[in-house]
């Protein structure tokens, strides 16, 4: 553990420069809340200032209208805003208009704040009783929206409305009927669905993010190692239970986040486990994730533990888990930028059956989001392929979390099958190569 906080104290000094090593402390291995803001503000410009507009002309998209009301913001909502904007306040309808490549795409909210500097906030020009601009509110903002539309005027106004896309369907039915009241026929016949500018918006990433994400990859390595050692687990005592809830509390103890429970699960020689105490000669199985400057991680990893006198596991087991390495070693070299998640899924179970492997794939984009936007390479019901969200393409700059898993017979356990679940996060970098963001289970967690 010591090794692992060292590597990364050097990580946090080298690769950030609100916090040096200095000031690192182990106890806030990412900073503080004002040190990560910084990092995560200047990611916010990137984005905004290099993905958007890429995005948007890949599209033909002339404008791209996201309104949103608080408590009901839309999926793409925390990707736009600073990190000190919690929700959407009352109602903010973000425009996003393409002067062209000289001048840029501007950006305007009406209703809400500038973030920053990075959007012009446009409010009622009659001031309130106090002196202070109003905000704009209920048909005077769509009057607005309606107004700043027309001078403009763009040929395709894009919204977020999608049936098989999640993260393009944030324009809710209400506030989408008000639109299109106060736009008019004219400006409605205009109004496009283009999912891909919100699903390629939050699935790409900037340079910078990589290193932090680094970092992230550390502390859940290092959680997991913790939970799968003898400092946590005492053979025939501690619970399942027990483990999953010391991950848990570790993460909060870290000033982190979590976006789901993480879960511990046995597999035993003989058969299902009678109960959730884990004993000598289980396999154990961790999926686990952290949430830290606004991005998730999603990690599974195996372990054994061991029975007395033994120093390692089985070679059976050993095998199960190089076969689960060989399933990752081919979705990496088949993970290619502008194929679709369903191609990618397609050749890679053909090549796991050349290869005598009896598995399941169901990697995932992550990112701003756990189960992220992008292209689904699978999921563990549908090795046929998904519809629509596994139709995206692959792009550069974006994250996959690798998840699948591999059933093996092992001989020590007289032909009983064992499958080796395993989830790691992998980039797909500018030039295309498809690598670990850290690194990558190739031995099982040891308990002694």
């Amino acid at each position: 553990m010591r090794r692992h906080l060292l590597a990364l104290a050097f990580l946090v000094a080298w690769s950030s420069p609100a916090v040096t090593a200095q000031q690192f402390d182990p106890a806030r291995p990412f900073g503080t809340l004002r040190e990560q803001a910084v990092i995560r503000q200047a990611w916010l410009r990137e984005r905004l200032e290099t993905n958007l507009p890429e995005v948007m002309r890949t599209h033909g998209v002339d404008m791209w209208v996201i309104p949103m009301r608080e408590y009901n913001e839309d999926p793409v909502f925390r990707a736009l805003v600073s990190p000190t904007t919690l929700a959407a306040r009352r109602r903010t309808i973000y425009v996003f208009f393409d002067r062209g490549p000289e001048e840029g795409v501007e950006r305007l909210a009406l209703g809400g704040s500038s973030q920053g500097g990075l959007y012009e906030a446009i409010r009622d020009t009659e001031a309130a009783p106090d002196g202070r601009p109003r905000e704009l509110w209920g048909p005077a903002q769509w009057d607005l929206l309606a107004r700043v539309i027309r001078e403009r005027n763009p040929r395709r106004i894009a919204v977020n409305i999608a049936h098989e896309h999640n993260f393009a369907d944030g324009l809710s039915a209400g506030e989408w009927q008000q639109m299109r009241d106060a736009l008019g026929e004219d400006l409605t016949s205009r109004v496009v669905r283009e999912p891909r500018l919100a699903i390629d918006y939050l699935a790409l990433r900037v340079p910078s993010m990589t290193q932090v994400y680094r970092r992230m990859q550390l502390v859940v390595h290092d959680i997991i190692t913790a939970a799968f050692s003898n400092q946590i687990i005492t053979p025939g005592t501690t619970t399942t239970d027990d483990v999953v809830w010391w991950m848990r509390q570790r993460v909060n103890d870290l000033g982190i986040g979590s976006w789901f429970q993480p879960s511990i699960n046995i597999q035993r020689n003989g058969g299902e486990p009678e109960s959730n105490v884990i004993q000598r000669g289980d396999v154990l199985h961790c999926d686990f994730g952290i949430v830290a400057l606004g991005l998730a991680t999603d990690t599974q990893h195996m372990a054994y533990v061991l029975r007395e006198g033994e120093t390692n596991a089985p070679k059976g087991l050993q095998r199960a888990l190089a076969n689960s390495n060989k399933l990752q070693d081919i979705l990496l070299e088949e993970i290619r930028v502008g194929r679709a998640g369903n191609e990618v899924l397609t050749a890679v179970l053909a090549r796991m059956r050349s290869a005598g492997l009896n598995g399941t794939m169901y990697t995932h984009p992550i990112g701003d989001h756990g189960h992220g936007a992008g292209p689904l390479i699978g999921l563990w019901d549908r090795q046929d392929g998904v519809p629509g969200r596994g139709d995206v393409p692959v792009l550069a700059n974006m994250w996959f979390s690798t998840e699948l898993q591999v059933t093996t017979p092992i001989p020590e356990w007289g032909g009983q099958l064992v499958r080796m679940m395993q989830e790691e996060e992998a980039e797909v970098t500018p030039g295309g190569e498809v690598r670990w963001v850290l690194r990558r289970q190739t031995e099982l967690h040891l308990i002694r």
